[in-house]
């Protein structure tokens, strides 16, 4: 997984998912200085009410039949 388009998906979708939020959490120490202020930034847009804690399968699935 990369960080940098975890971030981008959950700000485009508005949702993240609890398993990104716990690998996220696994690898806090594997992160350069600009990941961990993305995981931050992330965990605020979370906590603010912005990105939400959920799935986005039905989301895809919706693309994936537009295509």
């Amino acid at each position: 997984m990369n960080l940098g388009l975890l971030f981008l998906e959950s700000i485009s979708t508005g949702i993240t998912t609890t398993g990104e939020i716990t690998w996220i959490a696994t690898h806090l120490s594997d992160f350069s200085r600009t990941e961990l202020s993305k995981a931050i930034q992330l965990g605020r847009l979370i906590d603010s009410g912005q990105v939400r804690i959920g799935s986005r399968i039905y989301k895809r699935k919706l693309l994936e039949n537009l295509i």
